[in-house]
């Protein structure tokens, strides 16, 4: 009797908040990976006039402004037939909670804030989103920005909880354009490039060594 070959473990995308104060609620895993991921790369050109422009017309002012696009579904369903408690209590809630702090403010800012601005603070800063990374395999760790997205909550339980939605994301991607050297995302995205190159180079290898073997139809 023949043994049927295992099947490779499938790596589950994330979105990872770096939050030193609260770590805990900024790691959402998709619960199932999107069957598609749209991305868009508008290139960086131009230097500064027209004239020159027009004599240096291939000149990049940095990396393309990339922006991705993602569909995900979360389902309690399963959590639900083995009874698991969170599910039970409060459906997907966390979940979709953990992706809204992405674009929240710290509750202890903003009542830090309110205090400074009752004692008559002529400034107070805003209040930062933590680094957020948006993790497709080991080779695309990039530094995002949630620009936009949309919930579609289908069902809920008897409570109202949600156990049931789509969601797309909308992000884009934050490169050493965007980045001072300080912050880990610049050092993210400097690898990411890098890994980039060497897929192209690897390309590349096989298509020249297609051509010099004829391996190319000719149409």
């Amino acid at each position: 009797m023949s043994v049927a070959p295992s099947t490779p473990k499938v790596l589950r995308g994330a979105i990872v908040g770096i939050d030193a104060f609260n770590p805990l609620a900024s790691v959402i895993v998709f619960q199932y990976n999107p069957d598609t991921l749209s991305r868009t790369l508008t290139p960086s050109v131009g230097t500064g006039s027209q004239q020159m422009n027009r004599s240096q017309p291939l000149r990049l002012r940095g990396a393309p402004a990339e922006q991705i696009t993602a569909n995900i579904e979360i389902d309690a369903t399963d959590q639900l037939e083995t009874g698991d408690a969170v599910a039970t209590r409060v459906g997907i809630y966390p979940q979709l909670s953990a992706l809204e702090m992405l674009v929240y403010p710290k509750s202890a800012a903003v009542l830090q804030n309110t205090a400074l601005l009752a004692r008559g603070t002529a400034q107070v800063i805003a209040p930062e989103a933590p680094l957020t990374l948006f993790v497709w395999g080991v080779r695309r760790i990039l530094p995002v920005r949630l620009t936009a997205f949309t919930i579609a909550e289908e069902t809920y339980d008897v409570a109202l909880n949600p156990i049931r939605a789509k969601v797309t994301l909308a992000m884009r991607v934050l490169s050493y354009n965007d980045l001072p050297q300080s912050n880990p995302g610049y050092s993210l995205f400097v690898a990411h490039q890098v890994v980039k190159e060497a897929m192209a180079s690897t390309a590349s290898v096989n298509d020249i060594s297609a051509v010099a073997t004829g391996g190319v139809r000719q149409t």
